[in-house]
């Protein structure tokens, strides 16, 4: 793995876990739905609940400082943020199509559009090849998941991991 490679693993991970930081923060405070609680016609809300404007905020909002404290450029740090959100929110958008409720778990597509799409998008700025990219999304995935079982056991997450 090389320097690259860590700094964007770990950008990524600053912005898909900004979110998670400022609800334990700020709890149900300035919690606004991106979706603004609109159903589609199959009676499911477009993302749903959990997927805020706060949380949109922070991701932005960190993962710019990030980058910049790793000097890279701002907007970097903005564009990985921007993908991550993508692709976390079409993985919400897939998942209330399928009846799953906000914050419920599912494995591989909770994890690889929010990573996989970031990291794909600037690899060329990171100066990865596709292979690594792959890597990245999987590295990204397994830790996420354990991330994930730790914070529900200590009672950071209401939602259980599997």
């Amino acid at each position: 793995m090389t320097a690259e490679f860590i700094q964007l693993l770990l950008l990524i991970i600053i912005a898909n876990g900004a979110p998670v930081l400022v609800r334990i923060v700020f709890g149900d405070h300035l919690n606004s739905p991106v979706d603004f609680g609109i159903t589609l016609p199959d009676n499911h809300p477009v993302f749903g609940s959990s997927k805020t404007w706060r949380g949109i905020l922070a991701a932005l909002l960190m993962t710019s400082v990030a980058a910049s404290f790793m000097n890279y450029p701002f907007v970097i740090g903005f564009l990985i943020a921007s993908y991550a959100v993508a692709g976390d929110l079409s993985s919400s958008f897939i998942k209330r199509r399928f009846s799953l409720a906000p914050s419920s778990k599912a494995p591989i597509l909770d994890q690889v559009p929010e990573s996989l799409l970031p990291a794909f998008m600037m690899m060329h700025t990171f100066d990865l090849e596709l292979s690594s990219v792959l890597w990245l999304s999987f590295v990204f995935l397994i830790v996420d998941l354990a991330m994930t079982y730790i914070l529900y056991h200590w009672k950071v997450l209401k939602k259980s991991p599997n």
